[in-house]
């Protein structure tokens, strides 16, 4: 893999209560493990976009008539989704590079400045927060060999932060979320006591996922952890790749898809893994041959569907073997996790493209391209029309730390979408991007 490629995205999306009693219930998940109700298909006319003071990596998410999302700014936005209206923000003390959880009349938030925001979701007024021991990058000196070597270097691709999520289940109700100080911590949703947390030998910027007994998430230790979700005891933990030389291809990013007693999860060791959920054994997995994945999967019926970073793939894979079905080349990093709805997958990319693709025959349906892309795309692009590091570094020497850092900033300039697609029952798809702009799409004729 060449140490100037990758990064991730993934998505959280907010679904009502269920009262079913004594029967774990999860109120914020990936909503890449669901297929949604069949819908028009195709990528549709733009229906209102809402600017931001700066970058959106994270993924917005819907809930009743609004839309909530957190950017580079510091800020966490209420906005109406069918007009694109702001209702409120709220200012936190660093980057909110992470999806927002709803849950009752709350909106729950974590931010760079180490700090867990539970926000009035009509107001956007502070109920409470929770202070973690400090939220933090990826980061070494010489950072994968780059120089120069005494030079300390934040993982330019560490573009996330751990999402909240919450469990109701009988009469506990509990947010989770990971944290750059390695814990997992578990919160009363209704105050800011701490039932437990959980210390790993990393920093969790991946979201953690549940079943009805357990929580699991992966590590930048190169851990992929099971812990029970009432009393955070570990259950379980696989070990995954570990660079110790260059740290390049190790760590977590993605967030896991849990089915049928397996765990599917990406990492950034080049592998995707599927894992048993009761013991952690190891079932299968694929190789991307030097490309991390770290998007969060998607499944449907026997499928379960990933990108890669590097390769700029999609890729369509047997969910009981591993076996590839099909590949679908893109024009730049794949960090956005793809969405199934219908018979259809939408994701972006780091070129500032949202795809659809037909998940019968493997082929691109049609795209959507943000605005800036289509200003600066003849300037940033190859003759191609895809990313290429070389191209648009040009004569600067790439073993240098700032050469990754100003290119990727040009690359920002195509407004990349790191985010991955969220979706209402009237088929609108909102997405963010790295113009500072959330997007809402009319469905397709």
């Amino acid at each position: 893999m060449r140490l100037y490629f990758s990064a991730i995205a993934f998505f959280i999306a907010c679904i009502q209560p269920n009262p079913q009693k004594n029967k774990a219930v999860i109120l914020k998940e990936p909503l890449t493990i669901k297929t949604l109700p069949a819908m028009r298909p195709g990528l549709g006319q733009l229906k209102w976009r809402f600017k931001t003071e700066a970058k959106l990596f994270a993924s917005p998410a819907v809930f009743n008539d609004c839309i909530y999302v957190g950017g580079e700014d510091k800020k966490v936005y209420s906005i109406n989704r069918k007009t694109g209206v702001q209702i409120w923000s709220f200012t936190t003390g660093g980057a909110v590079n992470s999806s927002p959880a709803v849950y009752g009349n709350m909106v729950y938030a974590t931010s760079s400045d180490g700090s867990f925001y539970a926000l009035d979701a009509n107001t956007g007024k502070l109920k409470w927060k929770f202070k973690t021991k400090g939220e933090k990058k990826v980061a070494r000196k010489g950072l994968w060999g780059m120089l120069p070597a005494n030079l300390y270097m934040e993982d330019p691709y560490d573009l996330y932060i751990s999402s909240p999520v919450v469990l109701k289940k009988g009469k506990l109700e509990i947010v989770y979320f990971g944290s750059g100080d390695g814990y997992i911590y578990a919160l009363n949703v209704n105050g800011h006591r701490l039932k437990w947390k959980f210390k790993t030998g990393g920093i969790i910027h991946a979201t953690p996922a549940m079943d009805q007994n357990k929580l699991y998430v992966g590590s930048w230790d190169s851990y992929f952890y099971a812990l029970d979700l009432e009393s955070g005891k570990l259950v379980w933990k696989y070990k995954t790749g570990e660079d110790k030389k260059t740290h390049l291809m190790e760590g977590f990013q993605a967030t896991a898809v849990i089915k049928n007693g397996q765990v599917f999860v990406g990492s950034r060791d080049g592998f995707f893994y599927v894992l048993d959920s009761e013991k952690g054994k190891l079932k299968w997995k694929y190789d991307a041959h030097g490309s991390w994945i770290v998007s969060t999967a998607a499944l449907k019926d026997e499928n379960v569907y990933t990108t890669t970073s590097d390769s700029y793939l999609f890729i369509a894979l047997n969910a009981n073997t591993g076996a590839e079905k099909f590949r679908v080349k893109t024009n730049g990093y794949n960090f956005s996790s793809p969405a199934i709805i219908g018979n259809h997958a939408y994701f972006g990319d780091f070129s500032g493209l949202l795809y659809n693709i037909d998940l019968a025959s493997g082929q691109v349906i049609n795209t959507f391209e943000t605005p800036a892309r289509k200003i600066y795309k003849g300037e940033i692009l190859d003759t191609d029309g895809r990313l290429n590091f070389k191209h648009t570094a040009g004569k600067k020497d790439m073993t240098l730390y700032q050469t990754t850092l100003d290119v990727m900033n040009q690359f920002y300039r195509l407004g990349s979408i790191v985010s991955a697609p969220v979706t209402a029952a009237d088929g609108i798809i909102y997405f963010s991007s790295t113009d500072g702009y959330l997007y809402a799409l009319e469905p397709g004729k």
